[in-house]
Formats: C-alpha cells, sequence, structure tokens
C-alpha cells in the first residue's frame, strides 16, 4: 500500500485584509498544526511550492502571509486553492497516523482471524478517534474505537488493522 507523500491539510476560503493575508480552513486535528508549516504546495505532487511568511489561528481558521502575495487582488486569485503539506516534513508520534493512511485498512479480528472490513472514514470524536469500518460484504458499518484496548496493531505497510472488539461491540451484528 503506497504513501502518498503530499498530503491535503486546508483550503484557502477566504482573503483577510488588505496586505494580500489569507484565511485557511484547516483540514486537520488542530489549526496550530496547519501554522508549523515555513512551505506548503498547492498540487498533490508538490511541484509547486509556496513559502508560508507567517502563520497565526485565528477562530479555528489560519491566517497566512504567503511570499509574494502582497495584495488583496494576488490573494483573492488563491480562494479555493487546496494546501498540500510533504508528509516528509513531519514526524509523528509512535501510534499517531495521517487519517489518509488509515483510509482503506483491513481491519481484522485478532481472536478469531475475521475480516470486519475495511476503514472508509475517521471520526474524531474528542475523547477519541472512531473509525468507520464498512464491510461491502455485508453492506454494514462498525464503529471502531481508536482505543488501545481496541486496536491491538496498526501496519500501514501490509495494509491492516488487528483489533479486538469489546464485548457488545458489534453484537448487532
Amino acid at each position: 500500500m503506497g504513501q502518498k507523500r503530499f498530503l491535503e491539510i486546508g483550503k484557502i476560503t477566504n482573503v483577510h485584509g488588505l496586505a494580500g493575508e489569507v484565511k485557511v480552513y484547516p483540514w486537520c486535528d488542530d489549526a496550530a498544526f496547519l501554522c508549523s508549516f515555513d512551505v506548503l504546495y498547492t498540487d498533490r505532487s508538490g511541484r509547486k511550492p509556496i513559502k508560508v511568511v507567517r502563520a497565526r489561528v485565528h477562530q479555528n481558521m489560519v491566517i497566512m502571509q504567503l511570499e509574494g502575495v502582497l495584495t488583496r487582488s494576488r490573494a483573492e486569485k488563491l480562494r479555493g486553492t487546496v494546501l498540500y503539506m510533504d508528509r516528509e516534513d513531519v514526524e509523528l508520534d509512535e501510534g499517531c497516523y495521517f487519517v489518509q493512511d488509515l483510509i482503506g485498512l483491513e481491519v481484522h479480528d485478532a481472536d478469531t482471524g475475521r475480516i470486519w472490513g475495511k476503514i472508509r472514514d475517521v471520526m474524531q470524536t474528542g475523547a477519541n478517534d472512531v473509525y468507520c469500518v464498512w464491510n461491502a460484504e455485508t453492506e454494514h458499518e462498525y464503529l471502531v474505537p481508536a482505543i488501545p484496548d481496541v486496536v491491538l496493531e496498526t501496519n500501514i505497510e501490509a495494509g491492516t488493522m488487528t483489533i479486538r472488539p469489546l464485548e457488545g461491540l458489534f453484537d448487532a451484528d
């Protein structure tokens, strides 16, 4: 399972002020994470880098000054642009993954070997993430809490996740 090197991290939704700053809607857990990049990209192949001069969080959005964007009219032209980050610019903590790497993982039961399905979405609930696992064969969706008691192993390279469902979790099956 090949990992994408450049990942979507946000979208320019508007301009801010007259000096060319843009408002970015963050597509990450924390808007402050988006502020940590010196360079972002305006294409998914990483061929169009754009230097971040400064960035700050403002009401769950990020206000950015991008190199060479010094006027409101220049900033207007960027409205709707998706911004990408280079995964090589980030070192994730142990046990942390990019959502885009989790999507498509095949979920196996540690005890029975049963394949529950594939992860098709990750919901962020506040307490912990919840993996939406879709079983195409049974047309059933399972909600798997992303907690250590349930998720035993995540193997991005093999494209698998091994879980031990809590008692009663999948009883409606």
